[in-house]
C-alpha cells in the first residue's frame, strides 16, 4: 500500500486513503463516505483500503464476552497512527467513547434511520413481534435488544447469532434453522439493499436504539489539519450533535457495545437561532429485563459542547436512579461468564 504521507513527501499531490473493515457493509459505507468527500472536493483524490479486525476473526463467541468496541477499531487505528492510511470510516456505534491519544472524530455524515427492525423468516405470515407465537426463537447478538425486549415479550427465546448480514439471513431462512426472526439495525439492512426484508421498525418505546446507531464517522490523526478540513465539508452538524450527546451519556455510564444502554434523540432546530432543542432519552435495562431505568432530558443547546453536556446530565440522572446497580451486576455477570468460558477451554484442551 502506498501511504498518502509518502506521496506528499515525494512532492506529488496528496491522495487520502480511507480504510475500514473488509466486510461488505463496511466497504459500502466507506464508498459512501469516499463519494461524499469526492463530491465536496473534486480536485482531491481519495482511495480506499480494507482489512479484517478482531471482531471479524472471532465469529463464535458472544460479543458480550469477547470485548468492547475496540474489537472493530484497534487494528485500523494502528494503521492510522502509523500513517499507512489517512482516514478511518466507522459505523459510529462501533467506535469506543474514548479514542486513543492522537486520534479524533473529524466527520459525521447524515444519519440513516437509527431504529432497530424486525426481520421474520422468509415465507412466514407474521408482521410484528406481537404476532409471533410464544416460544419463538429471536436471533440477536445485542444484550441491549434482549434486555429491553424481555420486558415486553418474556415468552420469546433469545439466541445469539453472529456473522455478517448475508450469513445471518441464511441462518434465518434455513427451514431447519431455529430462528423465527432476527432483530437488526435498519440502517445496515438499507445500505446493503435488504430493505425489502424489513418486516417492521422497532422504534421507541418498544426498543431504544444503540448509541450513534445509523451514523457514519470519519476518524483522523489529530495532527492532520488538512484531513480535518476535508471532513468538515461533509459533516451533518445535527447528526454530530445528537451522536456526541449520546456518546457522552454512554461514556459516563462506562458502557460498551455489550451493555444494555439504549437511547433516542431528537434535535428540534430553532428558527433564526443557532442550535436547537435537544431531547435525549436514555435507558439501562437489567439482563433479565426485570428492571428498567429510563429518563429524558430536554434542553436548548447552541454548541456541540452543550449537546454533550446534555448526555452527561442524563447519564448522572440514570446512575442516581438505579442504573449504577444494574451496570455493576452486569459487570459481575460478565466476569463470571468469562471465567467459566476460560475454564471450559482449559478443560477441553
Amino acid at each position: 500500500m502506498t501511504s498518502a504521507s509518502s506521496e506528499a513527501a515525494s512532492g506529488g499531490p496528496r491522495t487520502f486513503t480511507l480504510a475500514s473493515r473488509a466486510s461488505q457493509l463496511a466497504q459500502i459505507q466507506t464508498n459512501i463516505v469516499r463519494d461524499a468527500l469526492a463530491a465536496a472536493h473534486p480536485s482531491t483524490t481519495f482511495a480506499t483500503s480494507f482489512m479484517s479486525t478482531g471482531g471479524d476473526h472471532n465469529q463464535s463467541q458472544a460479543l458480550y464476552l469477547i470485548g468492547g468496541k475496540a474489537l472493530w477499531t484497534e487494528e485500523l487505528e494502528v494503521a492510522l497512527r502509523e500513517r499507512a492510511v489517512d482516514m478511518l470510516v466507522h459505523s459510529f456505534k462501533d467506535v469506543p467513547t474514548v479514542l486513543p491519544e492522537g486520534c479524533e472524530i473529524a466527520g459525521v455524515l447524515k444519519r440513516e434511520d437509527p431504529v432497530d427492525c424486525l426481520v421474520v423468516r422468509k415465507d412466514t405470515p407474521y408482521n410484528s413481534l406481537e404476532e409471533l407465537p410464544d416460544g419463538s426463537v429471536i436471533g440477536t447478538s445485542s444484550v441491549r435488544r434482549v434486555a429491553q425486549l424481555k420486558r415486553r415479550f418474556p415468552k420469546f427465546v433469545f439466541r445469539d447469532v453472529r456473522g455478517n448480514l448475508n450469513t445471518r439471513m441464511k441462518k434465518l431462512d434455513d427451514p431447519d434453522g431455529p430462528y423465527a426472526a432476527l432483530i437488526l439495525a435498519k440502517a445496515g439492512m438499507v445500505r446493503l439493499g435488504w430493505g425489502n426484508r424489513v418486516t417492521a421498525d422497532l422504534a421507541p418505546p418498544t426498543l431504544l436504539h444503540a448509541v450513534s446507531q445509523g451514523a457514519l464517522a470519519i476518524e483522523i490523526r489529530s495532527d492532520d489539519a488538512e484531513a480535518r478540513a476535508l471532513c468538515a465539508a461533509v459533516t451533518h452538524w445535527q447528526t454530530e450533535w445528537a451522536c456526541r450527546a449520546e456518546r457522552a451519556c454512554l461514556r459516563v455510564l462506562e458502557g460498551g457495545c455489550s451493555v444494555p444502554v439504549g437511547v433516542s434523540t431528537e434535535l428540534q432546530e430553532t428558527e433564526g437561532r443557532a442550535g436547537g432543542v435537544l431531547v435525549l432519552t436514555g435507558c439501562v435495562t437489567s439482563l433479565l429485563g426485570d428492571r428498567h431505568v429510563e429518563h429524558t432530558v430536554e434542553e436548548q443547546v447552541v454548541t456541540v459542547e452543550e449537546a454533550e453536556n446534555v448526555g452527561v446530565k442524563l447519564a448522572r440522572i440514570l446512575i442516581n436512579t438505579g442504573a449504577k446497580e444494574i451496570l455493576d451486576e452486569i459487570t459481575k455477570d460478565k466476569e463470571t461468564r468469562i471465567k467459566k468460558s476460560q475454564a471450559e477451554e482449559v478443560a477441553a484442551a
